[in-house]
């Protein structure tokens, strides 16, 4: 057997990950994406001895597993590459391009992911990246950024077009580089790592600091009790509704439509101040902890959450007929921006963009943890790959999770009265922890040492499969159409730019 399989947060021995020639290692993990069940959450490289170990991590949706691999190359290799056979590794191999000087012989796109400031190769920098560029007379380019007009991070879209269509689009991101995984290695108390786990994404916090900790504690050894999985289901879920209802106000406003800009904004308000109720930050910062919750969930807070949701419940479905009701919204919704589910599973889409393009793709599902083990939950699905399926699949997702919180509330769990010990990293370890954020998949990978320390850790956030999908989902489309696109997806740069 070419790989060894594991459970999402399942603690294995590093020694236990079978390794084989990097040809043996190409064949098989390619040949495992020739099933559509299958698909990559992360592959990466870690220096040993002079070398460079390659991990490579594939789930399987159906069985629920994880297949891990490995092989060891050196650095000055020219390697065949695992992009030829699936475009959805293409990420991953610019990064170990970019990350260790690694060559690909065939890469369809070695170009630097996010201009590290410990890259292999010092001389790429920023301001020389390689667009693709087109010397038709027909044709003109267009630069938007990398200051954006609103408040977020630095990003640059390059796009050519003939007249008002828009033939390509390439975007380029990596201006502020944080080296958010070094710093992970540099901290050295729980407490900072949480806090750096808090910080990878702002619309994230509940998803990437669930991943975290479910990973700390399965390197501990330590089983969660059933009050730490009833707060991060319920963090995980508001989080969904908050984010969605503000997507929806922002697709509202790139559209001219500000009934449904000023509706869903004021929505989005008390989810979040809920947060600000429970824990003291609307963003959800300090909620979720290790073996440990500093803010215990009553049933105060649980009757002013269910007073909440059935005041919003209501607004949130007539605001809904309204908007989507009207044919000035449909018309710019409807057919804009689509993504095919063949293009969706060819570039390895996850979260609420491959679910817009007929895929079941939900750790929710595929890979439970916490209380989504017990809540047997279904993926929502529209196969239009469009703008407006996004729409719905966001709508559709608010629904479902009022209905999944309303059966947290009915089963409140008892306050732990006996603190359990959370325990040190098991020595030569490796766990990989998968959790369902808002906008899709999230995957955080520890390594330790033979000490127990920390060796290396490796953070996936959903961002990453799907910048793609965006530059796909504009070809043809006019360029005026861009705004309405690109909020669709709601990619986040700095996830991305770790």
């Amino acid at each position: 057997m070419n790989h060894i399989a594991v459970k999402n947060n399942e603690r294995l021995s590093l020694t236990s990950i079978p390794r084989s020639d990097y040809e043996r290692f190409l064949e098989h993990n390619t040949a495992l994406l020739d099933d559509s069940a299958n698909h990559c959450v992360t592959y990466f490289g870690v220096p040993e001895d002079g070398k460079i170990k390659l991990i490579c991590g594939i789930a399987n949706d159906n069985e629920h597993n994880i297949y891990l691999s490995c092989a060891e190359i050196n650095r000055t290799e020219i390697l065949p590459s695992f992009s030829k056979h699936h475009l959805a590794f293409q990420v991953f191999e610019r990064e170990l391009h970019e990350n260790f000087g690694i060559n690909f012989s065939d890469h369809p796109w070695l170009k630097p992911v996010r201009f590290a400031f410990d890259r292999a190769d010092k001389d790429s920098c920023i301001e020389y990246y390689p667009f693709y560029q087109s010397d038709s007379v027909e044709l003109h380019e267009v630069g938007v950024g990398p200051i954006h007009a609103g408040i977020i991070e630095p990003g640059h879209f390059r796009f050519i077009c003939n007249g008002e269509q828009i033939l390509h689009l390439e975007i380029q991101l990596g201006f502020q580089h944080r080296g958010i995984e070094r710093l992970f290695l540099e901290k050295k108390t729980l407490l900072q790592r949480t806090t750096l786990a808090e910080s990878i994404a702002g619309d994230t916090v509940a998803g990437h600091t669930t991943a975290f900790v479910n990973l700390w504690e399965a390197l501990c050894g330590f089983q969660a009790d059933d009050e730490l999985r009833f707060t991060r289901t319920l963090a995980l879920e508001l989080e969904r509704i908050a984010v969605h209802t503000g997507d929806l106000s922002a697709i509202c406003t790139d559209i001219g439509y500000q009934l449904g800009n000023a509706v869903f904004g004021r929505l989005r308000t008390p989810i979040i101040n809920f947060f600000q109720q429970w824990c003291g930050n609307r963003l959800a910062k300090g909620l979720i902890r290790a073996g440990n919750n500093h803010f215990p969930f009553d049933k105060e807070l649980g009757i002013a959450l269910k007073n909440m949701l059935d005041q919003y419940k209501p607004d949130f479905n007539e605001i809904c007929q309204k908007t989507f009701r009207q044919p000035s919204v449909l018309s710019r919704l409807e057919k804009t921006g689509v993504v095919s589910w063949e293009q969706a599973g060819s570039i390895g889409a996850v979260g609420m963009a491959a679910r817009a393009s007929g895929s079941e793709r939900d750790i929710r599902k595929t890979h439970p943890h916490d209380k989504y083990i017990n809540l047997g939950h279904q993926p929502v699905i529209k196969h239009h790959g469009d703008v407006y399926s996004r729409v719905q699949v966001r709508k559709a997702e608010i629904i479902q999770s009022i209905g999944y919180i309303r059966d947290l509330l009915m089963h409140l769990p008892a306050e732990s009265r006996e603190k359990k010990e959370l325990g040190s990293p098991a020595a030569n370890s490796i766990v990989i922890s998968l959790t369902e954020g808002w906008r899709g998949e999230i995957c955080h990978c520890a390594i330790t040492d033979q000490q127990g320390a920390l060796r290396h850790y490796k953070i996936k956030d959903p961002s990453i499969h799907n910048w793609v999908a965006l530059a796909l989902a504009v070809r043809n489309n006019e360029i005026s159409d861009f705004p309405v696109c690109n909020k669709s997806f709601n990619l986040s740069y700095s996830g991305h730019d770790l």
